[in-house]
């Protein structure tokens, strides 16, 4: 009984001293594993996510938007098929979520022949409004008597979000707003 109760006051000393050496040693490593951790899920910018959707799925993006860790992408492919994909945020490896074969090439037969593609309005827009592409959607609704366009959402380096759209012929920015909210919507 003598000898549990030593090895046990062992056991404590050892865990007592050992208790804050470990705190102070995770506690010191913590900024490198949070900044690695920062670092990683910041090198799947949306360009990097299209590039990885279509390298997972030729064709034509026709929306791109992040989602807190996920980037959504739908993508065409020349005969029409119609294909939501996620790409991860952090790792950026792609997830196909549906497919839909029953569209035709005719459906979408605007945007596969656009000269302007979502990388292109995407680097227009930041070249624009220096920041981060938040998300890219084709817009051929023509109820305002307007051609269709390319929406891009930057986040600029001031913390605003800008709207930004692009002709889809010529890449050059049609018009542009500022949101009024700027508040952080949860999707970092």
């Amino acid at each position: 009984m003598q000898r549990n109760t030593y090895v046990s006051a062992a056991a404590a000393v050892v865990l007592a001293l050992g208790g804050p050496v470990a705190a102070a040693a995770t506690a010191a490593a913590a900024p490198t594993a949070l900044t690695a951790a920062t670092a990683a899920r910041a090198d799947v910018t949306a360009e990097a996510a299209a590039q990885a959707a279509l390298k997972a799925n030729p064709g034509v993006i026709e929306s791109l938007d992040r989602d807190g860790a996920v980037w959504h992408v739908d993508v065409v492919s020349k005969d029409g098929t119609h294909s939501e994909l996620e790409v991860d945020a952090a790792s950026g490896s792609v997830t196909k979520e549906n497919q839909d074969d029953d569209q035709k090439a005719d459906d979408y037969a605007s945007l596969l022949a656009a000269k302007v593609t979502a990388e292109q309005a995407m680097k227009t827009a930041v070249a624009a409004h220096p920041g981060k592409v938040w998300s890219v959607e084709w817009d051929d609704d023509d109820d305002n008597g307007r051609a269709a366009t390319w929406n891009v959402e930057v986040k600029t380096t001031d913390g605003k979000t800008q709207n930004v759209h692009v002709d889809t012929a010529t890449a050059k920015v049609v018009s542009s707003d500022a949101d009024d909210d700027d508040s952080d919507d949860g999707n970092n």
